[in-house]
């Protein structure tokens, strides 16, 4: 089976910050993925290569074994690849969280009887029925990133990147996140601080420094547990 998403010697930073130099890495359907590493090490940037909201300098990216090479390209991608940002505020903009949570699958063309049915079952999931008039300006901060999740899932893609999920979420709503994403959730890759919640959440975990991804062992995720505590 092909990957999901490949990068093959990609090559990518910013002036006066170099971050990637011939890296490789595949992203396959039912991989449950954590990414952690130091500040600015390109974790967030990685996830925007992934969506082509950021293009490489160098190297080849591919999608479902085709080569990406113009913008119209990625359209595919991002209609199968959700992406949720650090900041829920970078994704609602409708005034109510049914609108917020309906406005993607409006733009692909669905009817509003479907429409109307994904909202639903999405808010079900997500343990938010009632909160359909809410204004999204109103909600708390993890309320925000549960309904910026749910613009995410209404459009049903098959992978999910997650870039710092867990902030600003309360313990209730941590605790939400973690069983959607342990019994619900089969395909994603969460980008973290949060060691912790990535051992709970995630099949893998890597390592990402100096433009180089690690698996980390059993052994060394140990270490670097205890090094955190």
């Amino acid at each position: 089976m092909k990957p999901l998403l490949e990068f093959k010697n990609l090559s990518f930073g910013y002036p006066g910050r170099p971050l990637f130099e011939g890296f490789n890495f595949s992203l396959k359907e039912g991989s449950r993925i954590g990414l952690i590493g130091p500040n600015g090490a390109g974790k967030s940037t990685l996830l925007r290569l992934m969506l082509g909201l950021e293009r490489p300098k160098a190297g080849k990216i591919y999608f479902r074994g085709q080569e990406l090479k113009k913008e119209r390209d990625f359209y595919p991608v991002r209609r199968e690849i959700g992406l949720l940002f650090q900041d829920p505020e970078d994704q609602l903009f409708c005034p109510t969280v049914e609108e917020d949570l309906a406005f993607g699958p409006l733009n692909l063309g669905l009817s509003r009887q479907e429409v109307a049915k994904r909202v639903a079952e999405v808010l079900q999931f997500l343990g938010l029925r009632g909160f359909e008039k809410r204004l999204t300006y109103r909600l708390s901060g993890g309320e925000k990133r549960l309904v910026a999740l749910g613009s995410i899932l209404t459009m049903q893609p098959k992978y999910i990147l997650l870039d710092e999920p867990t902030g600003d979420l309360d313990w209730k709503n941590f605790q939400k996140l973690v069983s959607l994403l342990q019994n619900k959730m089969t395909s994603f890759l969460v980008v973290s601080h949060d060691f912790e919640f990535l051992e709970l959440v995630c099949e893998e975990i890597f390592w990402l420094e100096k433009g180089r991804l690690e698996p980390l062992s059993k052994g060394q995720r140990r270490g670097i547990y205890f090094a955190i505590k």
